[in-house]
């Protein structure tokens, strides 16, 4: 890790938390969970502050080890890392089939690294919804830096209860964001209400597969693990956000689990067997060196007190994922198309 490396995660370490209050709000995040006694019902009744919590302590470390697109992708053998993680996002443009003029929001955007190469890439709009207002600070400079700031935009909302009229977008995706909502129906639901009659929403949805069982305490700690690290109430499974889309009233077009098909793995950057120098900081020599530094600038007092706790669970996930998909239950790549009928299509 670069002194310059360093210093900028430190610096964004906490979000918009105030940093002496950092550590209190590590203990409070961790409280949610049931690696640390948590319960679901909790989770999902406070899923806007337990996540809120979770984007301003982790979005730091996020950019340090992933750059600005917080998501997995299937991958070609020789393909690079940066280079998956864009064409995912190509892929899912062009499964909408967005268009120049198009008006399209992106539901959970990040710092809104997706949302960048999918406007450049499409020549579209893009409205970014996040209820999470230091990513937005960030991805508000990003968008300029860029220079999509004239055609992308950020909105502070809850997609539970999105401020926007009735069939606003011509296209709506979500990239690894909506496993965060505490009810997949209500959550589906929304976006149906806001996207335009015979239009379509994409998405990758983090899923427990056909092979979870809940009945398997090792699938069940690998499970609270992947909660915990990544601010989930529930990780719901392929079957249920299937059965949900349907219930919100969307017609599904077609659904893969993308993991299947991927020539690489998908855990491959966080698989401790692994090494590569272009993704250095995401391996488990590159994690080492990233949680003692952190600890070393919280000792000294430029980081605040509780980012290594954050590094800590951060890690944790990174174990339950490698677990999660070497033992298959788990999958990051659940894709699905589809597609608000017309009026006379639903009467």
């Amino acid at each position: 890790m670069s002194k310059a490396g360093a210093l900028d995660l430190a610096s964004g370490l906490g979000g918009k938390i105030e940093k002496e209050e950092v550590q209190s709000a590590v203990q409070e995040y961790e409280k949610y969970h049931g690696y640390f006694g948590g319960k679901e019902e909790s989770r999902k009744a406070n899923y806007a502050d337990m996540v809120n919590k979770y984007y301003d302590l982790s979005t730091s470390f996020y950019e340090y080890g992933w750059g600005e697109s917080f998501h997995f992708a299937p991958r070609w053998k020789g393909e690079s890392l940066q280079d998956s993680i864009k064409r995912h996002e190509h892929f899912l443009a062009l499964q909408l089939g967005l268009k120049p003029g198009m008006k399209v929001l992106d539901v959970g955007c990040g710092i809104g690294g997706p949302l960048r190469e999918i406007a450049r890439f499409s020549l579209t709009s893009i409205t970014g919804l996040n209820n999470n207002e230091y990513q937005i600070s960030r991805g508000t400079v990003l968008n300029r830096i860029a220079g999509v700031d004239k055609t992308c935009d950020f909105v502070k909302a809850d997609f539970m209860k999105m401020g926007f009229p009735d069939n606003a977008f011509d296209a709506v995706y979500a990239i690894e964001a909506t496993c965060h909502a505490p009810n997949a129906v209500g959550c589906y639901k929304e976006i149906y209400r806001v996207l335009k009659p015979g239009q379509c929403f994409a998405a990758y949805e983090w899923c427990m597969t056909d092979s979870f069982d809940p009945n398997n305490q090792d699938h069940q700690k690998i499970k609270a693990e992947i909660e915990l690290g990544n601010g989930l109430p529930d990780v719901r499974s392929t079957g249920q956000c299937l059965d949900a889309l349907q219930k919100a009233g969307f017609e599904v077009l077609w659904e893969k689990d993308l993991a299947t098909i991927s020539p690489v793995t998908w855990y491959l950057p966080l698989d401790a067997s692994h090494f590569s120098f272009s993704s250095f900081r995401l391996t488990t020599l590159g994690r080492f060196v990233t949680r003692n530094m952190v600890k070393f600038l919280e000792y000294i007092g430029v980081a605040p007190k509780g980012s290594e706790r954050v590094s800590s669970f951060l890690e944790k996930a990174a174990e339950g994922l490698v677990h999660g998909g070497k033992k298959e239950i788990f999958t990051p790549l659940y894709f699905f198309l589809v597609r608000k009928p017309h009026a006379q299509e639903v009467s």
